[in-house]
């Protein structure tokens, strides 16, 4: 029982889903706090008066507004989450399991029931060919006599 949870555990996909998920959750609290700091400022540097933070317009004068500044800093927070993630844990350990798969020759496609039946098909097709050719080859050669 416990040798088939270690094999579980050590199985390349769930040791690559824990280090994305330790790595991703790190990193986004990181990114999160550089829009904060750095990319609210600049947004609220264009649209930002009467007190309200930039990056959003009302939509009638009743106090709704859209927070397109908001959407923004999510946007490229998702986009720089993703693409370290995939620069710093995806693509090293696709390029290690690529390395460690080199020398090794991929297994063959399991034969379906059709590709199977065509082959028993070209087969035969093949077999009924043959001594119609050699009839013909035979009939040709006694005819040069």
């Amino acid at each position: 029982m416990l040798n088939g949870f270690k094999n579980f555990i050590m199985r390349g996909n769930v040791v690559d889903l824990a280090v994305g998920v330790v790595i991703g959750a790190a990193f986004t609290s990181l990114v999160n706090q550089f829009t904060a700091s750095f990319l609210n400022p600049l947004i609220n540097l264009v649209g930002a008066k009467d007190g309200k933070s930039g990056g959003s317009f009302d939509l009638v004068n009743d106090g709704n507004a859209v927070a397109w500044g908001a959407f923004l800093n999510a946007v490229i927070t998702f986009v720089m989450t993703a693409a370290v993630l995939y620069f710093l844990v995806v693509l090293p350990m696709n390029k290690l399991a690529e390395r460690r798969n080199k020398g090794k020759e991929p297994e063959p496609a399991p034969v379906t029931e059709d590709i199977r039946l065509l082959t028993e098909i070209r087969d035969a097709l093949v077999a009924a060919r043959v001594p119609a050719q050699a009839t013909r080859q035979e009939t040709e050669h006694s005819a040069e006599r």
